[in-house]
């Protein structure tokens, strides 16, 4: 088990590569923040050694992503109803340059989301997310290249590199 000095400063580097990745999937602050503890209080029970920053950033990259893709195949979560498609929002969020991009992103089908998001937000090279996500680096790229073509449907055509 790891020490409270070790996780804070885990958590105040970490916290919002999890909190992003965690709105990638869900879509929901409140699943987000549940999907948060569950990470780093996984971290703090973990014994594994880590050889360096990038391999704890991984673990806790892969971490999250599983935490996220175990409460979306719950039971409770395929058999509700979220409060906010009943209720319409009483104001609409203030939209910065970047949130239809985002939106785009958001709205990929899981094994392309992760991949962009990886590759574009977080600084990830193909070879780095094949080996995070156990997968061949040729898969990756075409991975890539899918969901770039994807966004460019969505987004109209325009590159937004």
């Amino acid at each position: 088990m790891r020490d409270e000095q070790d996780l804070k400063i885990t958590i105040d580097k970490y916290s919002d590569t999890v909190l992003r990745i965690c709105m990638l999937y869900l879509k929901s602050s409140a699943d987000t923040d549940d999907i948060f503890q569950n990470v780093f209080l996984k971290y703090l029970k973990s014994s594994v050694h880590f050889e360096n920053e990038e391999h704890k950033k991984a673990f806790i990259i892969r971490v999250t992503i599983n935490e996220c893709k175990d409460l979306i195949k719950s039971f409770f979560r395929k058999n509700i109803v979220s409060i906010d498609n009943i209720i319409e929002p009483i104001s609409k969020p203030e939209i910065d340059k970047n949130y239809y991009i985002r939106q785009a992103v958001f709205n990929l089908p899981n094994k392309y989301k992760t991949v962009i998001y990886l590759y574009y937000f977080e600084g990830y090279s193909a070879v780095e997310i094949a080996k995070n996500l156990g997968k061949n680096v040729n898969t990756i790229y075409t991975l890539l290249s899918r969901g770039k073509q994807m966004l460019k449907d969505v987004l109209g055509g325009m590159d937004y590199e």
